[in-house]
C-alpha cells in the first residue's frame, strides 16, 4: 500500500488532517474531523462536492446512525422489553452520555456530530452509498466494562450517574480535548480517573474495527475512491493499520472485536457463594435458638429491603414501587438470577406507564437533573438502578450484621 498525505493546495479548508492511502485496488481518503467543529462539517461538504468519491464511510454504528437520521426513534422504545432484557443500565448510560454531549452543545452553541450529518445528507444527495464502519456503541460499552478492573466499574458507573445530576459547566479545556479527539473517549474521560483502561476498547479496537470494515468494502465492492469521515483521534491509528496491512482477514477481525468477553467464572460464582453463606448462617442461627434466627431474619429484611426501598424512594418511584422494593429485595438477593431492580422497574412501568410525551421529551429531559426525575422513562431507569444498588449494598451490610450476631451469641 502507498501512503501519501494530500497537500492542502486545492482550495480546501486547511485545518483538518487528511491521508490518502491505497487499499487493495481502491483509494481511501481518511478525513480526520472534530466532532464539534463547523469547519469539519464544511470540509466534508466541500470534499463530497468535488465529485472525486464514489462512496462515503462514516464513523457511525447502526444505532448512532438511526439517532441521527431519526432523532425521534427513541419514542418507539418498549421500556418493559428493555427492562426484561436487562438493558436498562445500558440505556441509562447512553442517555447519560447523550446528556453530557447535549450540555456541551447548549453551553458552547455547537452540535456534536454535525460533520456526520453533513456527510450522510450530502452523500445521499449525490447518490453515493453511505457505509457505517464503526462498531455498535453497545458492544463498545460492554467491552469497556469488561476491560475496566471490577473494582473500578462502580466508579465508572457512579461517575456517569453523577454527570446527570451535576450542574457544573463543561470547561474550555474539555471542549478543546473533544475537538482534538473522539466524542466517546472525551465523554468517558469525564467519568474515569484512569483512561488507560478505556483506551483499548474506546480507541485502539475501533481503529482496528473501522480499518477492517474499509478493507472489507474495498475487497467486496468495486469502489475506486472512498471518503472515510472519522474523528481526528482515529486517523493515526487507522492510517497505521492500513499502511502496514495489519488487517489480513477483515471478517475475522470484525468478528473478534464484535465478541463480548465472558466474565470470569469466579465472578459468577461469588454471588452464589454469598447466598450459600447467608442461608447457612440462617440455618445455624435457628438451630441455636428461634430467637436468634428470628432476629437475624428481621435484620435481613429490614436492612436489605430498607436500602432497596430507599433507592427507589430517591428515584421518586411510586409508593407501591417503593413497597415492592422493600418486599422483593430480601427475596431476590437470595437468587442472583433476578434482581430487585427488575421487579421494581416492572411495577413502576405498570403503575406509571410512560406517555408519548415522555418519550418525545426524553432527549431534552435527560440533559437536566429535574428532567431525569420528572420524565417517567428516566425515572423508571433511576428506580431500577438505585433500588438495585440499594439491594446490593443491603446484601453485604445485612450479611455482616448476621455474621456478627452469630459470632457474638
Amino acid at each position: 500500500m502507498n501512503n501519501s498525505s494530500v497537500p492542502n493546495t486545492d482550495g480546501l479548508l486547511a485545518d483538518e488532517p487528511i491521508k490518502t492511502l491505497k487499499v487493495n485496488n481502491s483509494t481511501v481518503t481518511l478525513l480526520g474531523t472534530a466532532h464539534v467543529s463547523k469547519a469539519s462539517a464544511d470540509k466534508v461538504e466541500e470534499l463530497i462536492a468535488t465529485g472525486k468519491y464514489d462512496a462515503v464511510a462514516v464513523e457511525l454504528c447502526p444505532s448512532r446512525y438511526k439517532v441521527i437520521v431519526n432523532p425521534d426513534a427513541i419514542a418507539k422504545m418498549d421500556l418493559f422489553e428493555v427492562i426484561k432484557k436487562g438493558q436498562a443500565s445500558m440505556v441509562a448510560a447512553n442517555l447519560a452520555l447523550s446528556a453530557f454531549q447535549q450540555r456541551m452543545a447548549e453551553q458552547f452553541d455547537i452540535e456534536p456530530g454535525a460533520e456526520m450529518r453533513v456527510a450522510i445528507k450530502n452523500a445521499q444527495a449525490a447518490h453515493l452509498p453511505v457505509m457505517l464502519i464503526d462498531r455498535e456503541i453497545g458492544t463498545t460499552m460492554k467491552r469497556i466494562y469488561h476491560n475496566v478492573p471490577w473494582w473500578k466499574r462502580f466508579n465508572l458507573f457512579a461517575g456517569l450517574l453523577a454527570s446527570v445530576i451535576s450542574n457544573e459547566k463543561v470547561s474550555a479545556e474539555e471542549i478543546e480535548k473533544l475537538k482534538q479527539g473522539d466524542v466517546l473517549e472525551s465523554s468517558f474521560s469525564q467519568f474515569a480517573e484512569n483512561e488507560h483502561d478505556l483506551f483499548r476498547p474506546l480507541i485502539g479496537e475501533r481503529d482496528e474495527y473501522m480499518s477492517a470494515r474499509l478493507v472489507k468494502e474495498c475487497q467486496e465492492n468495486n469502489y475506486q475512491h472512498i471518503l472515510a469521515v472519522v474523528g481526528a483521534g482515529h486517523l493515526p491509528g487507522m492510517a497505521k493499520q492500513l499502511v502496514e496491512q495489519s488487517v489480513n482477514d477483515p471478517d475475522v477481525t470484525i468478528a473478534t472485536l464484535d465478541t463480548i468477553p465472558k466474565s470470569s467464572k469466579w465472578l459468577k460464582i461469588i454471588p452464589w457463594v454469598i447466598v450459600a453463606l447467608i442461608v447457612t448462617d440462617f440455618v445455624i442461627g435457628f438451630s441455636r435458638s428461634p430467637d436468634i434466627g428470628t432476629a437475624m431474619l428481621i435484620d435481613w429484611i429490614v436492612i436489605n429491603g430498607g436500602l432497596s426501598a430507599l433507592g427507589a424512594a430517591i428515584a421518586f418511584a411510586h409508593p407501591l414501587s417503593i413497597l415492592t422494593a422493600f418486599l422483593a429485595a430480601p427475596i431476590t438477593s437470595l437468587n442472583p438470577t433476578i434482581g430487585a431492580g427488575m421487579v421494581v422497574a416492572a411495577v413502576e412501568v405498570y403503575l406509571r406507564k410512560p406517555k408519548v410525551e415522555d418519550f418525545n421529551r426524553l432527549r431534552t429531559d435527560a440533559t437536566t437533573p429535574k428532567g431525569w426525575w420528572h420524565n417517567r422513562v428516566t425515572r423508571t431507569l433511576l428506580a431500577f438502578i438505585l433500588s438495585t444498588l440499594g439491594s446490593a449494598i443491603g446484601t453485604y451490610v445485612a450479611g455482616f450484621r448476621i455474621f456478627e450476631q452469630l459470632t457474638s451469641s
